[in-house]
């Protein structure tokens, strides 16, 4: 019998952990990448130069593959539907890539099953700061519809100058726009979820910090009421069906200052929030995607201990990708670190995390965060 390959498009280091989950199950792993020596692409045998543009490639990349998945969701939908048209297995699918890229079409999405969002609108013109003033107040948040991540895409808007500059910016990073009502929130909280054809499973809800619009921080379990708790975790697992998701989802949330939780975006990928579970977890983000994408039994997704903290390493230099102080992490007997192999760092991009788990909370959050601000790369 031949041995199971996963094709991932993309090699960075969501690609990476899946592969080590992959490996570890048995199961060989392809990457398709645009550069050698990806994060990913440094642990295969099977890393594929070019991109899902190039047919030909495309298909070459197929046929080693027995099912195909991706770690981000800004791959064109019609590339996989192409993948689907050849009879390859594609997890997430094409129809709920399509509904998910486009931020305008995932609140549609949303919105028809009666789910939790802010209020929102399609934006067509740099003349419409009036019209959205008026029914959203100020201030007020314009996205890209496609293409954000991290902050990127994303703008705070307080008056007409605002609105019109970063209506240019962002409609030159995609043509398309949306507008959505400022939510005052007292947590942002997330929610991973893990489907096959027979299960759905929930993580614990956790609470992310961000950092200059970038998860800095994830806290698990969120400290919140058991009944948000619940909430929150129905929500995602409601949302991950309305877009007929299978494989595993991130789901960011608000919890309001009037005690609502809003969808905020999903992700159909691992998630940075859900990082924590490697140790965290009986069963990591990683290993459950894997599963799922090949249908089979899931793992469980409870936690080992009572509580886990993420903090994620930004570069802090522009140069070579490389820990240059590795026993100051390495002395903390309870500190495990994840580099992620990028070849090269600057300021503000992720190089890699650190979890701590254990009984008492406050401790792990001021430790991380000790162990973080001495780490150099």
């Amino acid at each position: 019998m031949k041995r199971k390959c996963i094709g991932i498009l993309g090699g960075g280091q969501l690609a990476r952990m899946s592969a080590y989950a992959a490996y570890r199950l048995g199961f060989d792993v392809a990457i398709l990448e645009k550069e050698k020596n990806s994060p990913a692409g440094q642990i295969t045998h099977k890393e594929i130069l070019g991109w899902v543009n190039d047919a030909a490639i495309l298909r070459s990349f197929a046929k080693q593959c027995d099912v195909i998945t991706l770690e981000n969701e800004f791959i064109d939908y019609q590339h996989l539907a192409f993948l689907e048209k050849i009879k390859k297995k594609v997890i997430p699918s094409s129809r709920t890539i399509s509904l998910i890229q486009d931020k305008f079409l995932q609140k549609e999405s949303l919105s028809l099953k009666n789910l939790p969002i802010a209020d929102y609108l399609s934006v067509s013109a740099p003349s419409q700061f009036e019209q959205i003033s008026k029914k959203f107040g100020v201030p007020f948040v314009l996205k890209s519809r496609k293409h954000g991540y991290d902050g990127y895409g994303n703008a705070f808007i307080k008056t007409k100058k605002d609105f019109e500059q970063e209506y240019r910016r962002l409609s030159s990073r995609h043509s398309k726009l949306l507008t959505e009502k400022f939510i005052d929130f007292r947590m942002e909280l997330a929610v991973m979820v893990v489907r096959t054809t027979n299960e759905i499973r929930a993580y614990p809800v956790v609470q992310t910090i961000q950092k200059n619009h970038i998860c800095h921080m994830v806290i698990a379990p969120a400290q919140i009421n058991p009944k948000f708790k619940l909430r929150a975790k129905e929500i995602a697992i409601e949302s991950v069906k309305a877009v007929g998701g299978f494989g595993i989802f991130g789901i960011e949330m608000f919890l309001t200052k009037e005690d609502k939780i809003l969808i905020n975006e999903i992700a159909p990928r691992p998630h940075n929030s859900g990082h924590y579970t490697i140790e965290g977890c009986v069963t990591s983000q990683f290993e459950n995607h894997i599963r799922s994408i090949l249908d089979l039994p899931l793992g469980s997704t409870e936690m080992v201990k009572p509580y886990a903290v993420m903090i994620n390493l930004l570069g802090k230099k522009i140069g070579d990708g490389i820990v240059e102080n590795y026993k100051t992490p390495l002395s903390n007997e309870n500190a495990h670190l994840h580099i992620y192999g990028k070849l090269k760092s600057r300021i503000g991009r992720k190089m890699g995390h650190i979890t701590l788990i254990g009984n008492e909370l406050n401790y792990l959050i001021d430790t991380a965060k000790k162990i973080e601000k001495r780490i150099l790369i």
